[in-house]
């Protein structure tokens, strides 16, 4: 379910005509993401640090309304939800993409995720999955702790999709951290909107004993 935004209501509407006219309407920032009581929740739980942060990752963006914003022949539209496209490696050392439905619930969100890992790991090439555009492209790169990321684009082809990127986790105990890489187009937002991503993740990260 989707509902246009009207540009005559819209605060950023002059922002919009503007930003979206460059032939790199993209920004990004890395973050570096206090990770110790989440991974320690997945340690001790038995679960996936992986769909932990990427759970979390999908909780924040939903609640931040232009991550759920996407641009459609000229339209801004905005989703109820978003879910994720994730790159999911293989013991060949190859990726394939994958589509996970966000779920409120981790338990439901994390059966669903892995019956899709189990499919993209027995699979081969990239694995394009069906979905439409309320997803955020999220990759993980855990032998990286990078300072910066920039991603292939086909500027062809119109996209206003987040990409999301995390790196390896470094550091010991408490003050155990990894970068996070974020980019959105900036003619649905600005850096003010990835600052409140990066606070509600921050804290989803830091509650105790919840997924």
């Amino acid at each position: 379910m989707k509902k246009e935004l009207i540009f005559d209501e819209w605060n950023r509407a002059g922002h919009f005509k503007f930003f979206s006219k460059f032939n790199e309407p993209f920004f990004g920032v890395t973050v570096k993401i206090n990770c110790a009581k989440a991974y320690d929740f997945a340690k001790k739980s038995g679960n996936s640090f992986f769909l932990v942060y990427l759970h979390k990752t999908l909780k924040a963006a939903n609640k931040i309304h232009p991550f759920k914003y996407r641009i459609e022949e000229g339209k801004v539209f905005q989703y109820e939800f978003v879910h994720a496209s994730p790159t999911i490696g293989r013991k060949n050392g190859t990726f394939g993409f994958s589509y996970m439905e966000y779920k409120e619930s981790f338990d439901e969100f994390k059966a669903a995720a892995r019956t899709e890992i189990d499919k993209v790991e027995r699979s081969n090439g990239l694995e394009l999955p069906q979905c439409g555009l309320n997803v955020i492209h999220c990759s993980s790169m855990p032998w990286l702790d990078f300072t910066s990321v920039s991603h292939a684009r086909h500027f062809e082809i119109e996209d206003s999709c987040p990409k999301i990127s995390f790196g390896k986790m470094t550091g010991e105990g408490e003050e155990r951290s990894m970068p996070v890489s974020i980019h959105v187009h900036h003619a649905l937002m600005d850096g003010y909107e990835v600052g409140l991503f990066v606070e509600e993740f921050q804290r989803l990260m830091n509650l105790v004993n919840e997924a």
